[in-house]
């Protein structure tokens, strides 16, 4: 039941909504009261149940009664989300929830195709762009490469052509072709095979690929021609030439295909990514020489607009795009024309469009996103700088009356942008709709006209509201974690700066708007690296720092993982760069970054900590489970020995409803355990191995205080902030944050030999202010051992607590890419031109 709820809510708002019982995930029965035409925000330490009360059911619900009133045929196209556990809820308007999700998979969505600026632009070129003399009028949808009459004819719209070369093909051309010279063939039968075939049609095996006639080079690689010979596996070529003679009834008939068709044809046709990766190293892609790399047929590239072609425009920054199609809002644009005969018609076209451009652009300005260009791709884009770009979609769409939930809409933004968020906010209440707002920046709290407080702390020890109100009346809460931070501001403690134990240092740095850029990195302490969102940070620390000691110590990157066929994925950046000097300290590198720990419910915290080796060895050690032999893995759900076979492990069977959302109910045979009754009469301590995945890790603390290798991985989840998830909590389910914490959890639990380089990218994304502390004390643990952290941050309380800040800057896209200061932040907070050193200043208390 809430406590220190508002009593009289007060009369200046127009309407409420009200909840009653929500018992969604680890809600407990929730009554509930806010206003609408407000900005609301939830708050609480993470894992108390915000997200839950704010997506989870009244998102949800608002999102279940709209759908009521569609089509049953529509519904479909829906991402339904699945019905509430809640009693009632009354007053509740249409919704629109923008949460933080990552970059949609496909390289061809944009920040163009997001936003629908692109189909201005195009409509822009059609009608009113300057075209050659002669040429007819060509339609908006030929302006985009997606679409066969816009697509350049030699690269189909990917602006690369893709080919293969002997080089490519033949790595060494000193070994014969039994030697395996040609590299591109398949490495088992398949290979064998292809060379058996070559003995048939009399080519020498046995000669080094060089010296072979080139006429013959040149068919082996590259023919379209597939003939099918006898092939006798097993005999020398001499054998095999006398068994044609004497027409031999061969082994089989094989069919022969060139190494360059093998290469197109694997690739174009294979499932498999690991195939897929084989071949792309034989394949060469360079810019299309028809189109430059520009994806457009010839007839859509020749027409122009203040002097761009189409791809040149959306290759600009968004702001650069709004100072060139400014001067033809004014009515007076005789002085743009290009041509006398220009029609009136097209000139109020060109005014019209570029009008309505304008006015979208600015709302982008102004959420501190002008430093994007409508090409950018999606995949590049952060889940902040992406829900933003939703959120400008929304403010330009003038709904009125609708409530907008939004998931932590600062996230990404440097404490300068927060101030254009809140007026976007403004702006949007303003217009009549209620804004339900899940946050942990104090900035953002602090401008709330109603405060929901979940906690008092995560997962079974949250649940609760704490207090619904106006902010002021939170002081007086003091089982809020929440209001320490918010009235207490208390300052970041003194303390002594580490020294450097050396430096790293960076040359020549060219990436995206970073060029020739030279950076020296402290090592053995902790650095924080700030600035306005899109000044450089990442591409300096988590592209080209990374990516240079990787290369350094010979590790291999995974590639950021996107569900497209290899040739759509991005250009590779022209990048420069080189270490100059420091790698004689790093050792080992550890990049703790927020991807998913696995994409499928059966990755989960225990499997990947590697805890849960431990929990099944201490099952398989049982008496029970020693008379039965069974072994550690008889308690995986993932085998088929241990595992319930009606749902194969999964723990729910997924019962489809036509036109409803698909609903997950839990298995019939094992109720949802997992595990098959054989296997769960096994127990450990009274407890059997499915009971074991539903604690929670403050539970399983105390639960396995006896056995010290799982008690320690425990601990380290717990000084994380993570003592509120299960064990066996499916990895879909976690937030990017703390998919994050788990990462580092595992890093921290390894006993740390010191010499290590650990990059973050912003690590206090989703967390309560309470659990940053958690976070920053296990830092200083890493740092203590003889390491170094690195982390990109916005948050002012990790900077001020560090013992050195780089600033990025001073603005954003081209306006940044320069190092505006380094030094202990004592130093850089009073640097004038840095826009990070006010906030700074403020985190220090000074």
């Amino acid at each position: 039941m809430a406590k220190n709820t508002h009593a009289t809510p007060p009369s200046e708002f127009t309407g409420f909504v009200t909840v009653r019982g929500a018992r969604e995930h680890n809600l407990k029965n929730v009554d509930l009261t806010i206003p609408r035409d407000a900005l609301v925000v939830f708050t609480g330490v993470s894992g108390s149940g915000k997200s839950s009360l704010a997506f989870g059911t009244l998102y949800a619900e608002a999102q279940r009664r709209y759908l009521e009133s569609v089509s049953p045929y529509a519904r479909r196209l829906f991402h339904q989300m699945a019905v509430p556990e809640v009693d009632a809820i009354e007053g509740l308007p249409p919704a629109v929830a923008l949460q933080q999700q990552r970059g949609t998979p496909t390289t061809r969505s944009s920040v163009g195709s997001v936003t629908t600026l692109s189909n201005l632009v195009r409509m822009l070129y059609s009608r009113a762009g300057d075209y050659p003399k002669g040429q007819g009028i060509i339609y908006a949808e030929a302006f985009s490469p997606n679409t066969p009459e816009g697509a350049c004819p030699t690269c189909h719209g990917l602006g690369r052509i893709y080919e293969v070369t002997e080089e490519s093909m033949v790595p060494d051309s000193s070994l014969t072709i039994r030697e395996r010279a040609i590299a591109a063939w398949p490495t088992a039968w398949g290979g064998q095979n292809q060379r058996d075939i070559l003995v048939t049609l009399g080519i020498d095996v046995d000669r080094p690929w060089r010296d072979l006639p080139k006429k013959d080079r040149d068919w082996i690689l590259f023919t379209e021609e597939q003939p099918v010979v006898p092939v006798y596996p097993g005999y020398t070529p001499e054998q095999t030439q006398r068994a044609l003679k004497r027409k031999e009834e061969p082994n089989y008939m094989g069919t022969f295909s060139s190494a360059r068709r093998h290469v197109f044809h694997t690739f174009a046709n294979t499932n498999s990514p690991l195939m897929k990766k084989r071949v792309m190293q034989y394949m060469l892609h360079t810019n299309c020489p028809t189109c430059q790399g520009k994806r457009l047929n010839p007839a859509s590239l020749s027409v122009t607009f203040a002097g761009y072609d189409i791809t040149e425009l959306s290759r600009l920054p968004l702001q650069r795009v709004a100072q060139t199609l400014k001067p033809y809002v004014s009515a007076v644009t005789t002085s743009h024309t290009r041509h006398d005969e220009e029609h009136p018609e097209q000139v109020i076209v060109k005014q019209r469009i570029a009008q309505d451009l304008v006015a979208r652009i600015q709302v982008l300005l102004d959420l501190g996103l002008g430093y994007l260009s409508l090409e950018r791709s999606t995949p590049t884009l952060s889940p902040g700088e992406l829900q933003r770009l939703r959120l400008a979609t929304q403010l330009y769409s003038h709904l009125f009356g609708v409530v907008y939930v939004l998931d932590e809409p600062s996230a990404g933004l440097h404490p300068s942008d927060t101030l254009a968020l809140l007026t976007a906010l403004e702006n949007l209440k303003k217009a009549g709709n209620s804004l339900f707002v899940v946050e942990h920046n104090l900035d953002v709290i602090r401008q709330a006209d109603w405060l929901v407080d979940v906690g008092p702390a995560a997962g079974e020890k949250g649940g609760e509201i704490l207090y619904s109100g106006p902010p002021e009346g939170l002081k007086t809460v003091y089982d809020s974690q929440t209001a320490a931070y918010l009235f207490g501001a208390t300052p970041v403690p003194a303390r002594e700066r580490r020294t450097p134990t050396g430096w790293l240092k960076l040359s020549g740095v060219t990436r995206n708007n970073l060029h020739q850029l030279d950076a020296a990195f402290p090592l053995g302490v902790f650095t924080t690296v700030t600035g306005v969102s899109g000044s450089g940070k990442s591409s300096l620390v988590s592209q080209v720092l990374v990516e240079l000691v990787a290369e350094h110590l010979g590790h291999e990157l995974q590639p950021e993982e996107e569900e497209t066929d290899g040739l759509e994925q991005s250009a590779p950046q022209t990048t420069g760069g080189r270490i100059v000097s420091g790698m004689e300290q790093i050792k080992r590198l550890v990049r703790v970054d927020q991807k998913a720990i696995g994409r499928t419910p059966r990755s989960n915290m225990a499997t990947y900590t590697g805890l849960f080796d431990h929990v099944r060895k201490l099952f398989a050690a049982t008496p029970l489970a020693k008379k039965r032999r069974y072994d550690a893995g008889r308690f995986s759900f993932n085998v088929a020995k241990g595992r319930c076979e009606n749902c194969t492990g999964e723990g729910f069977v997924m019962v489809e409803l036509l036109f409803l959302p698909s609903v997950y109910a839990p298995c019939p045979v094992c109720h949802g355990a997992r595990y098959n009754s054989q296997t769960l009469e096994v127990t450990y301590r009274d407890l059997n191995i499915a009971e074991v995945l539903n604690l929670t890790v403050d539970a399983a603390h105390e639960f396995f205080d006896e056995e010290p290798a799982i008690h320690r991985a425990l601990s380290v989840l717990r000084e994380v902030g993570l003592g509120y998830l299960r064990l066996g909590q499916p990895a879909t389910e976690l937030s990017g944050g703390e998919a994050q914490r788990i990462k580092l959890a595992t890093e921290l639990q390894r006993l740390s030999r010191g010499n290590s380089l650990y990059v973050l990218d912003e690590p206090t994304t989703g967390l309560h202010p309470s659990d940053v502390e958690k976070l920053m004390a296990q830092l200083e643990v890493l740092v203590d051992a003889g390491n170094t952290v690195i982390v990109v941050e916005h948050t002012m309380r990790v900077a001020a607590a560090s013992d050195w800040v780089m600033d990025i800057g001073p603005g954003a896209g081209e306006e940044g890419g320069q190092i505006v200061a380094a030094g202990k932040p004592e130093e850089v907070a009073k640097v004038k031109k840095s826009k990070t050193a006010p906030f700074l200043k403020d985190a220090l208390g000074k």
